[in-house]
């Protein structure tokens, strides 16, 4: 009986379709992948982003502290292939700043913070909006916000600020997203239309809780300045006609009642017009949804120059549409 021959280590004189082989195997193994030099190691990796600490004077108690870019990558010392359908469709730019919020008050505050992210010549590539609830009196929280995705084409960043600082009382500030609050409703306010001269903002009322809530007339408003203190001297209308006919005719007020889920709207309108006097600007609006309703401050930024006055509708229902964070 023959026995079979001992196996022996192939040679490449033997075998000429190895370098062919591991030429493909390569190939398969890079694909969708960029691979860096052979030196590289994991502190290398940890190099291609550059820390910059940055001395900001900041803005009403917020300052950024350090930013953070990504340093250009090396050219690949191999060949590779890409496959199309693999590349990533949302890429994080690597762009961050770290940031600092020193409440300097006597009361706790929730700060909404506009970052800037700026060019070498200055210009906005980007801004990002955070928000750091509860900061106690004295308390200094960190915190950091990322640029996120940037397109292709736009410039590389270079500095970042503080481009807006808006701070109500903790308590009184609207509901995180997808939170419901105690009360079971939920106040919050849109960016509001503009056009020719005249205003509208529109309040927004949503029952995130478990029972049916009832309003009836107008959202009662308390009108205050940069300091949360009261704004003196605007005459806050119910109804809008005593401003403009083109938000339509004032309907009388009427019972409303939001089953859970369920939402209503009220809206502010106003103009502008800036002649003689002083103009005046109304940087937060605290709400009340009815009389006994705990307040929510918000911030619409009302410009409401030379006019004294401010146009109230009544709340309103709008289509049934399922309310986050609350039953359908």
């Amino acid at each position: 009986m023959r026995r079979p021959a001992g196996l022996r280590p192939a040679s490449a004189a033997t075998t000429p379709f190895l370098p062919v082989l591991a030429a493909t195997a390569l190939l398969l193994t890079a694909c969708g992948t960029e691979h860096a030099d052979a030196g590289s190691t994991g502190a290398d990796a940890a190099a291609s982003q550059e820390g910059t600490r940055i001395d900001d004077p900041g803005k009403d108690g917020v300052r950024i502290t350090s930013l953070t870019l990504p340093s250009p990558s090396p050219s690949p010392s191999r060949s590779y292939v890409v496959s199309a359908e693999r590349l990533p469709t949302d890429v994080d730019s690597g762009v961050s700043a770290a940031y600092e919020v020193t409440n300097e008050g006597t009361g706790t505050l929730t700060y909404t913070v506009v970052f800037t992210f700026r060019s070498d010549d200055g210009g906005a590539v980007t801004n990002r909006t955070g928000t750091v609830r509860g900061v106690g009196p004295g308390q200094t929280v960190r915190g950091t916000v990322r640029a996120g995705e940037l397109p292709p084409t736009a410039p590389r960043v270079t500095g970042a600020e503080v481009l807006e600082v808006t701070k109500v009382p903790a308590g009184e500030a609207p509901a995180e997203a997808g939170t419901c609050p105690a009360s079971g409703v939920r106040v919050s306010v849109d960016k509001g239309d503009a056009a020719m001269g005249l205003r509208v903002v529109g309040l927004h009322l949503d029952n995130c809780g478990t029972r049916a809530y009832t309003v009836e007339g107008y959202p009662l408003l308390e009108l205050l300045d940069e300091d949360l203190g009261p704004v003196d001297g605007v005459e806050i209308l119910d109804g809008s006609g005593g401003i403009t006919t083109g938000a339509g005719p004032d309907e009388p007020p009427r019972p409303v009642r939001l089953a859970p889920g369920e939402s209503a709207t009220a809206g502010l309108v106003w103009r502008n017009t800036t002649e003689f006097g002083t103009a005046v600007n109304v940087p937060h609006v605290r709400v009340r949804a009815k009389e006994g309703a705990d307040p929510v401050t918000v911030t619409p930024h009302l410009d409401l120059g030379t006019t004294g006055k401010l146009g109230v509708r009544p709340w309103e229902k709008t289509e049934r549409q399922a309310v986050p964070n609350g039953p359908a």
